[in-house]
């Protein structure tokens, strides 16, 4: 274990006064066990304040880092739910002036903020009509050769528009340096609290069910557990298949639930509402905010998420405590005091006090009570994390993280190249190999000459030109793989690896191969013809399988070398432009980390 240097603020003292007050709201609210139940709650809150008061104390010391995953379960849908957000909800003025319930003290009106952002092309409405003036007195050419200039007023409306906003943007890229500009405004919008709740209800039904799911989920992996230790074979099977089913159906009901939130902000959609996008997202935004403010202050911030937060805290930081009830379904109640630390500001500041619901239809009599189903949900503590650097100074590489488990098995891989279809296969095995030597070695010394090791090696292969590997074995290391979206003839004048493949692919295969989507090109980069940019240089994997007389007529043509005798694949590739690659990985991985936490 790494140890890093700490330095505890006055905050612990504030968490120190608050102790009572979150514990309370950790039992009854998360947990729903009646706070009269509970038999040790002062020695629980007393153990963590002794621990808060140590910290407290000693401000300035060594210790080792509990690496965690603080994140909110299902946010988007829970924010939903909480504020009663639905796209007919979203009212102004006028309709609120119409309604019948708008009385003084009602409190049905939600007023709740969003970031309202758009785009704009800084030429004004003048300058906009004289480029309209300009294009109307032009000629445009026909659509087929041969055919006589058409006028601009002759134009379909689409090819007018089209004309209309190239000619604004050339105009005012010359003039003004750029083509848009973008403006970011603080907007607020009016929630009807008394709404006919049907989108709400709908996102209730799909995350409770989810919630049983989950539910059955854990009840089935301690089952299997047990039968493990038993060793019983037919128990173990049968509770493998319950355990897969039914995480199967908690993750297709995630992901329905998600995607509640996205439907209302896509265009066309029947229940459109780019408001309550707007403040699903802000809200969002500002939990993870705010819990980003209180950790900065007991710890680190490593990586923030959507949904979450991964930190670090001191090993001496308050972590897991037992509460005992009387409470006959929960006699022993865990209890996460970093969890608890944060829905407790949750509750402070993101409870919706307006919440009605209807609970007489006839007489349509509503009841007013406070809701938060937000809530950060602890996973951790982990072995290691690694974060990737970038190479600008000032940047920063967002999600894209390894994290290992105690065991030194790997819990979370986001955003690295192993993980990417097509990419370079020699800077997949690189990374495979790499993340595994960052749990070797007890300092910073020892774990870098661990992971220098293992780039040394790949520089090797590089370097000496595979010399030690098969030729199959070189051309699935520096080969990659990229699909074709659309078809060949759509890209039109576009320039890339894939596109100069598939061009070379229909020379000696035929126009055949590459009339569809969705073709497979497998290339490898060559050093010639010297000069040449990378998109040009990308030779199709398939021209060292062919005919050795069909191979030397195309190498030689798509080189520009007639002359060219050796055509063994190491003398055709562009190692220097392979070693950069791997450099490049090396540096984000390994070197600029290591600069930076010596």
């Amino acid at each position: 274990m790494i140890t890093f240097s700490y330095q505890a603020p006055p905050a612990c003292q504030q968490l120190m006064d608050d102790v009572e007050s979150t514990i309370r709201h950790a039992i009854v609210e998360e947990e729903g066990v009646p706070i009269e139940t509970v038999t040790n709650f002062e020695e629980v809150c007393e153990e963590i304040k002794g621990k808060l008061e140590s910290l407290r104390d000693t401000p300035n010391r060594l210790e080792n880092p509990m690496i965690y995953h603080l994140d909110v379960g299902a946010m988007y849908p829970n924010i939903i739910l909480t504020n009663r957000l639905q796209p007919s909800a979203m009212v102004d003025e006028t309709t609120c002036a119409r309604c019948d319930f708008n009385k003084p003290g009602a409190k049905c009106q939600r007023d709740m903020k969003w970031m309202w952002r758009g785009e704009y092309s800084p030429a004004s409405r003048n300058e906009y009509q004289t480029i309209k003036q300009q294009l109307e007195v032009e000629k445009i050419p026909g659509l087929e050769p041969g055919d006589p200039p058409r006028s601009f007023h002759s134009l379909m409306n689409s090819e007018r528009a089209q004309m209309e906003k190239k000619r604004l943007a050339e105009y005012c890229h010359k003039a003004y340096k750029k083509t848009k500009i973008t403006k970011v405004e603080e907007r607020e919008t009016t929630i009807c609290q008394r709404e006919n709740s049907f989108y709400v209800d709908t996102v209730r039904a799909f995350r409770d069910r989810r919630y049983e799911f989950k539910g059955q989920l854990k009840i089935w992996k301690k089952k299997l557990s047990a039968a493990m230790d038993k060793g019983d074979a037919q128990e173990i099977k049968s509770c493998k298949s319950k355990e897969v089913l039914y995480d199967s159906l908690q993750l297709a009901h995630k992901c329905i639930l998600n995607s509640f939130y996205g439907y209302v902000m896509r265009k066309g959609a029947r229940w459109y509402s780019m408001e309550m996008a707007g403040i699903v997202c802000c809200t969002g935004a500002s939990i993870i905010k705010r819990a980003r403010e209180i950790v900065e202050q007991i710890g680190r911030p490593l990586e923030l998420d959507t949904d979450g937060i991964w930190c670090i805290l001191p090993a001496s930081f308050p972590e897991n405590f037992q509460v005992t009830t009387t409470h006959p379904k929960k006699s022993k109640v865990t209890i996460s005091y970093p969890g608890a630390m944060l829905n407790i500001m949750v509750k402070n500041y993101f409870t919706n006090d307006q919440y009605q619901e209807l609970v007489d239809r006839e007489d349509i009599r509503y009841t007013i009570r406070s809701e938060n189903s937000i809530f950060f949900e602890v996973d951790g503590p982990y072995k290691a994390m690694i974060l990737p650097a970038a190479k600008e100074e000032g940047k920063k590489l967002k999600k894209r993280y390894a994290v290992f488990n105690e065991d030194g098995s790997l819990a979370e891989l986001k955003g690295f190249e192993v993980k990417r279809r097509g990419e370079l296969q020699l800077i997949k095995n690189f990374q495979s190999s790499v993340f595994e030597s960052f749990l070797l070695g007890t300092n910073l010394q020892e774990v870098y000459n661990a992971v220098g090791k293992v780039a040394n090696y790949w520089l090797d292969v590089l370097y000496t030109q595979a010399a030690n590997m098969p030729d199959t074995e070189l051309c699935n290391l520096i080969c990659e793989n990229r699909s074709m979206s659309r078809k060949l003839e759509e890209y039109g004048s576009q320039k890339s690896t894939s596109i100069s493949t598939a061009k070379r692919l229909a020379e000696f295969l035929g126009d055949q191969m590459v009339k569809d989507k969705g073709l497979s090109c497998k290339f490898i980069i060559a050093k010639k013809p010297e000069g040449s940019p990378v998109t040009e240089r990308a030779i199709p994997l398939a021209i060292f399988q062919t005919e050795d007389g069909v191979k030397r007529h195309y190498l030689r043509r798509w080189l520009k070398s007639p002359g060219l005798t050796n055509f063994d694949i190491r003398n055709i590739l562009d190692w220097e432009y392979y070693i950069e690659r791997l450099n490049s990985a090396i540096q984000k991985i390994i070197t600029i980390p290591a600069a930076i936490q010596e």
